[in-house]
Parts: C-alpha cells; structure tokens; sequence
C-alpha cells in the first residue's frame, strides 16, 4: 500500500470499512461515531486496538489498554518490523495472544475489528496517523507532542470536529487527581492571584554522538519512517529515540519531556489561547566538553539548554529546558522547597508545585503523583495526590492508566467530550513548544554574551524576574564547565502574535516556519481539506 496515493488510500479504506451510507456519512461530516460491525459500543465487548509505534511508549500504551481490560491488542505497526514482532511476541507470552504485525500502519486502518489507533510513533508521524485513523473512522489516542508545527493542529482541531470520534492527546497528567484538584484549589484562589507559571524540563541528557553517516539498522522500511519529512541520511548514531534531537523529525526536550510540564502549566494559568508574543535564549551547549573533544560536532540541532519567555498580557508563562547536569528550581524563599521537572504556579498569597520535591524518593516517575501548595514562607499548606475512582491513593509509573480510562469511557459513552485532553487542548500544549523553537531556530546564529543578554532581556515584557532566570541559567552552565566566551548562547526572535489567526505579526520568515514541506503522499492537509 505505500505506492498508491492519499486521496486513494482513504477512498479504498471507506469503501472496505464501511456500507455507502456510512461512507456518505463520513464525506458530509454528519457520521459522529465509528464501532466495529455495529452501530453501538457494548460495554461487555471488547475495543479492538492497532498500536502505531513500537518503542517504549507503545509498550506503556499496550500494557495500559491490556490492564484496563475493555479493549484487546490486536495490531501492532511500526517501520521497525523488528520492533513491532517484539512486542507482538511478549505479548503472546505474558497475555496468551500474539497481535499481527504491520511495517506500514496503512494496512489496518480499514479493518473493521479495529475501533483504536494509538500512535506512539516519531513526532513527525503523529498528526498524519491521526488524521488517517479518523478518517477511517477510528477513535485516536495520540502521543504528545501531538504535533510537529503549528499547521498540523489547526488540521487536527478540525478533523476532530469534523468525524466527530473520540480523541485523547497523551499528556496524562490532564487525568491524574493530583493535577484536577490542584488547579481547581488554584482557580478557587487557594493561593491568590496567579500571574506567572513556569514550566521546568531539567533533565539530564548525554551527548548523543558525532554527526555522521551511519546505515539504516536492518528491517527498517525508511521511506515510510521518514514519511513527510525528505528522505534524508541518518546523522545519528543511535537510530531510535535520538531523533527526538533533530528537528526534521523531532521538537527538541521542549517537546519530548517539556510539553508534559507546559500542558499542566497552562491549566495551572488558565490559558486556552495563543500568547501574544514569545522570545527564546538557548542553545546546544556543553557535549563538546562531555565528549572531551573540542572539535566535536553533535548530531542533535536541537537546545538543550532553552528559557522561552510568553507573553498572555494579563499573565506570563516562562518554560525552561536543561539537559547538562544541575540543581532544582525553587520557589524563592530559601533554597527548601524546588523540583527538577514540574510545573510552577506563582501566587500572590502562595506557590503550587507539581513534581518531585528534594526530600522525596529519586523515583522520577513518582514526580508525576503528587502536587504541593505552600505559602509565601515556604510552609506546606496541602499535598495532592493521584487516587483511583475508588480514592485509594496509587503509585504508578505514571498515570497513563487513568487517562487511557478517561478515553475508554468517552468512547463507551459515544461522548467525545468525555476525554480531558482533545484535540485543542494537545494542539495548543504543542504550540507553545513550537512557538518556542521558532524564536529560537530564527535566532540560532544570533550570538550573544551574557552581559548583552541581560541587558536585551531588560525590554521583555514579564512578571517573572527575567534577569535572575537568566542568571541561574548562567551559573548553571558555569557549574558544568562552559565557556560562555567561546560558546555563548543565542538570543531568538522576539515574534509578535496574532492571537486570533494564530500567526506572527510582520513576520514572513516565522509564518513560513508555521508548517513544513511535505513530501507527497505524506501531506498533512489543510483544515478545511481534512
């Protein structure tokens, strides 16, 4: 199927997955629900689901639909047909059925026993997948970042719209009580006035190697893993997950580990709308130190050490990235109460905590369970937790399971407004990272010392205090051995946005950035082409 096009592949699915009436149904917008051979869901059946991506998140996804037990595995799909045979074979030895295993996820989307796709597949794939999967009349439920551009939302919010299924963007955190019951303890003024969110991705990231030109691993189809994006050489040494750190297929730490920490930010701000500016400093900094070569040229393209800075008007949201050893964050009373990857709510009366404080385990995954309040003096007024329907407080990986629950339950109900993470909510999270990178790709070239770049930050609008983040993120790169005389950082575009349109004022070279050239067939369409 890799050879025929598009608009055929979605013509010849609809006509071997559905009667002419549904098919109509589905070329008017009218048909709002897709079952497997019947009109309705029975909550004793169980939900037949095809996994696209085989790597570690696709394992999670598994493990979680399995343990929910209203829906059977039945199709795994990745370009790696090693990895996806994998799967399938641990599948049959832990759950005593082995799915069927697909290169190309084409071949599953007009199976009638197939009611879900899960995409945990590279960045670049996921607004594709799920426009294809509903399409084909399948419920969706999509990893974060849960687009590659901006352009790729708005074609998501409107397919979506248009078929009317059921969509669950995978940032968990949306269905973790620890998280509800903080933002509403926020919204219901438990800590005053909220102008200012940080969202904290500092996580440890190794050098991944010398660019180079390495062979595509055995049993990889890589026309189809490379997809809309041009098929290019691989420059990376490890062929898997590193992708994540380049910018043709992935969003840099912003997008991978960040977007978690921004989605929770942005309920914790209340902010469902574009920003009204953004400015990013950053740079990839310090692997020519950790690889003991100064010559040395990394294969990633991505920062790893990145503060973008928004501006809502009202209020201000500041997203920090570190991937070089370091320190917490704290809230600023005393060096007590910090966290390393979390989100932040600064108020007037208190701060709110989300993620792993110092005096806890070194459990990273623990950080995702619980959420802490305080007031202006660092005291601990309320501790939030992740509970289960029944109230029994749960330590798990993280809570994937609760949200791919969430998601069941909206299809079970046909209520995609059920979910807790639709379409909108993944496309605006995602967009913030995107925005982000944007300033910073714009300025990449644009090298500034530290003493000019405290001066440039004084002009930024912000109620976060620009010059001592920027001051902990220069000892923070002191501390790890940078010279910031040979090595500075960059300073991005400050782009002016035009909230309602949602794109930069004045700006062609942003707005050409706002999407991507796609390789044919593999072309995201326009929202009104959806």
């Amino acid at each position: 199927m890799t050879s025929i096009s598009r608009r055929r592949f979605i013509e010849d699915s609809l006509c071997a997955a559905f009667s002419a009436g549904v098919a109509a149904g589905l070329a008017s917008g009218e048909f709002t629900q897709h079952v497997a051979a019947q009109d309705q869901v029975k909550a004793n059946d169980q939900l037949g689901v095809a996994i696209i991506g085989a790597g570690g998140r696709g394992w999670v996804h598994r493990d979680s639909f399995v343990r929910d037990g209203r829906a059977k595995i039945l199709y795994i799909c990745d370009p790696d047909i090693n990895r996806a045979k994998a799967m399938s074979r641990d599948t049959e030895k832990r759950f005593g059925y082995a799915p069927e295993t697909f290169s190309d996820f084409r071949e599953v989307l007009d199976k009638k026993s197939v009611d879900i796709v899960t995409c945990a597949s590279t960045n670049h794939w996921h607004a594709l997948t799920a426009i294809w999967a509903l399409q084909a009349g399948k419920h969706c439920y999509i990893e974060k970042p849960l687009t590659h551009n901006i352009h790729e939302g708005k074609s998501l919010v409107a397919a979506a719209k248009k078929y009317g299924l059921v969509f669950q963007t995978g940032t968990q955190c949306r269905s973790a009580t620890n998280v509800t019951e903080a933002v509403e303890f926020i919204r219901n003024g438990g800590i005053g006035n909220v102008k200012l969110v940080r969202a904290l991705a500092y996580r440890r990231r190794k050098a991944i190697g010398s660019y180079g030109n390495y062979p595509v691993p055995d049993g990889i189809d890589y026309d189809f893993w490379s997809g809309p994006a041009p098929v290019k050489p691989v420059t990376r040494k490890s062929f898997h997950y590193d992708w994540h750190w380049q910018r043709n297929y992935g969003n840099g730490d912003i997008g991978n580990q960040g977007v978690h920490q921004i989605d929770t930010a942005r309920q914790f701000i209340n902010v469902d709308r574009f920003p009204q500016s953004v400015i990013t400093y950053g740079g990839r900094i310090g692997y020519d130190i950790e690889m003991k070569d100064a010559k040395y040229r990394d294969a990633g393209d991505t920062a790893n050490t990145q503060v973008s800075i928004y501006d809502y008007g009202d209020k201000s949201f500041v997203v920090e990235v570190r991937g070089l050893e370091t320190s917490p964050c704290y809230i600023p009373v005393g060096e007590k109460n910090g966290t390393l990857i979390g989100s932040i709510a600064y108020g007037s009366n208190g701060y709110v905590i989300q993620g792993r404080l110092l005096n806890m385990s070194e459990n990273f995954w623990w950080s995702f369970s619980q959420t802490f309040a305080f007031d202006l003096k660092g005291n601990l007024i309320k501790e939030f937790k992740n509970k289960n329907s029944k109230g029994t407080v749960i330590i798990e990986r993280d809570p994937v399971d609760g949200h791919v629950a969430n998601f069941i339950d909206a299809i079970l109900a046909n209520d995609p407004k059920k979910v807790t993470a639709d379409a909108r909510c993944g496309a605006l999270s995602a967009a913030v990272c995107h925005l982000g990178n944007i300033s910073y790709y714009l300025g990449e070239n644009n090298k500034i010392s530290g003493n000019n770049l405290k001066q440039a930050l004084q002009s930024v609008k912000s109620f976060d205090d620009n010059d001592a983040t920027l001051t902990r993120t220069l000892e923070h790169l002191n501390a790890n051995g940078v010279d910031l005389n040979k090595t500075p950082l960059s300073l991005g575009a400050m782009l002016k946005i035009d909230v309602d349109k949602e794109i930069f004022i004045d700006n062609n070279e942003a707005n050409t950035m706002l999407t991507r050239d796609y390789r044919k067939p593999f072309v995201v369409p326009k929202p009104e082409d959806v």
